[in-house]
């Protein structure tokens, strides 16, 4: 029988921070080597292992993190950490492909097609369907989410489907539109975020339970100052903070070393290009989408539907940007448009996510409608 100290043990941001650095300083002493040309395929294997391991239990840190500064916040604030800190992470690893050693011109819309697929209709459909499993029909904010499927069709839309409408005839944005299109996304993102916080916090709230009615609220003003507003509160915030940021440096410094692993490793195995993409959107919504489907297991529909559609709208919001702003300085490719087989699982993600939200409660029948879309993307990827 284990010691009762064991799962602290095993849960303890102190040692997943050790084994991150240490695995930062071997590859900072030996990844040059290990990762010279010709590199062989075992030793590729080896290095995958190990910096997928890490970045992943770094994120899964960066998630542990994140749920307790949600704990010390309340919502929406709580969320919008763990998704802009995921967020950010896979900002960090598409632009470590980009500026790696091989190009990479459809990296960032393979990845954030990637994440539409798993976030909006894997997740979103393993979320319904245990929700439903355990509680029956579950009841949510329905202004909050069509809010974010709102804000996807417009910023998915012109990121992934305009530019297969342009002149360049390649998926591209010209230069001056580049600046404009990174300039207008961010500016729109960041007014929604500002809304999600403010004005409209509680269109992202879980209802009362039983209240079939949206209303707006207005916070208790007799609650008395949250937890954090304490000394103490603000002591534990700044630990978590602190803790979650030396976390996220790790992944900042192996995600290079990975890109390099993923396109020896897409090339070797013939693999489509793709793949690359779906391996990043893999790593980086892992820990967020268990989050998810715990939320969902545990009644709380409305933290589930702000970590899946949430996570997506930050995911267009962040990365197109980050990116069109990386490829006008280093002068790389960036290739946005989507396929016409992925411009129709575009349709059907939105389509179906709206008609999932548009009533009061959850449906099991609409969660298996978005396993159905998830598996043909998964069919699509290997047999076009």
């Amino acid at each position: 029988m284990l010691p009762k100290s064991s799962p602290s043990l095993i849960h303890s941001p102190y040692l997943k921070l050790a084994i991150a650095w240490l695995v930062v300083i071997l590859f900072l002493w030996k990844g040059s080597t290990w990762l010279s040309q010709p590199m062989t395929v075992w030793v590729a294997i080896a290095c995958f292992a190990a910096l997928f391991g890490t970045i992943l239990l770094g994120s899964f840190g960066v998630v542990r993190e994140a749920d307790h500064l949600a704990h010390e916040l309340g919502e929406p604030y709580g969320t919008l950490i763990l998704t802009l800190s995921i967020v950010s992470i896979e900002v960090i690893l598409i632009a470590a492909v980009m500026l790696g050693p091989n190009e990479a011109p459809t990296i960032a819309r393979d990845s954030i097609f990637a994440v539409m697929m798993i976030i909006m209709n894997l997740v979103t459909g393993l979320c319904l369907v245990a929700g439903a499993f355990r509680h029956g029909e579950q009841e949510y904010n329905a202004q909050g989410a069509l809010a974010f499927i709102s804000m996807t069709l417009v910023l998915a839309g012109v990121a992934l489907i305009l530019p297969n409408t342009l002149t360049t005839g390649n998926g591209t944005f010209r230069p001056s539109q580049a600046i404009a299109i990174g300039l207008l996304t961010a500016a729109l993102y960041g007014a929604f975020l500002a809304l999600q916080m403010g004005r409209y916090r509680t269109h992202f709230m879980q209802p009362p339970a039983g209240e079939m009615s949206i209303r707006r609220e207005t916070p208790d003003a007799s609650a008395g100052p949250s937890p954090a507003r304490s000394g103490a509160g603000r002591r534990k915030l700044l630990v978590h903070t602190v803790i979650l940021l030396a976390l996220m440096v790790p992944i900042v410094l192996l995600a290079h070393d990975l890109a390099v692993v993923i396109d020896y490793g897409v090339a070797i195995a013939g693999a489509p290009v793709a793949v690359g993409g779906v391996l990043i959107a893999i790593i980086v919504f892992t820990p967020e989408s268990i989050t998810a489907v715990k939320a969902a297991l545990n009644n709380e529909t409305q933290r589930a539907i702000n970590l899946c559609l949430g996570a997506f709208v930050s995911t267009v919001g962040l990365t197109v940007p980050a990116v069109l702003a990386v490829g006008l300085v280093t002068g790389k490719t960036v290739v946005f448009g989507i396929s016409p087989t992925e411009t129709v699982l575009f349709g059907l993600t939105v389509g179906l996510t709206v008609m999932t939200y548009l009533g009061r409660r959850t449906s099991i029948t609409q969660g298996l409608l978005h396993l159905m879309v998830f598996a043909v993307f998964a069919l699509m990827l290997f047999t076009r």
